[in-house]
């Protein structure tokens, strides 16, 4: 059966964004060969919205406070967005060393991860 996910980020500068990942988010990772680090995610949640056409996905990271997020980021010289409330959530976005758009936000609806 299934036991996990397997997301992809596309870049255009795979190399730097692997190192955004490694070095500033500090997530573990393996090399998978010739300098290929897979990540390790944290637990992870699936939503299904309605849309006009298939296929079209977006990624978010969550933490527990997206302002402490916003200032670690600063420290690190990566800009945010300006904060926005959604009936979901509080919301930033950052951009990537490989110039791709990356979520991050606070939830404020119930998670299946803390039942």
């Amino acid at each position: 059966m299934i036991r996990g996910a397997h997301v992809v980020l596309y870049s255009t500068d795979a190399e730097a964004d692997r190192a955004f990942f490694r070095d500033v988010l500090d997530y573990p990772s393996v090399d998978a060969g010739h300098g290929w680090l897979i990540f390790a995610l944290p637990p992870a949640e699936l939503a299904i919205h309605p849309a006009d056409t298939d296929g079209v996905q977006e990624l978010f990271l969550m933490c527990d406070d997206v302002e402490a997020f916003v200032e670690q980021m600063a420290e690190h010289g990566v800009a945010c967005s300006d904060l926005r409330r959604e009936r979901w959530g509080l919301i930033t976005h950052l951009t990537l060393p490989g110039g791709g758009a990356l979520g991050v936000y606070e939830p404020t609806h119930p998670s299946p991860l803390n039942p």
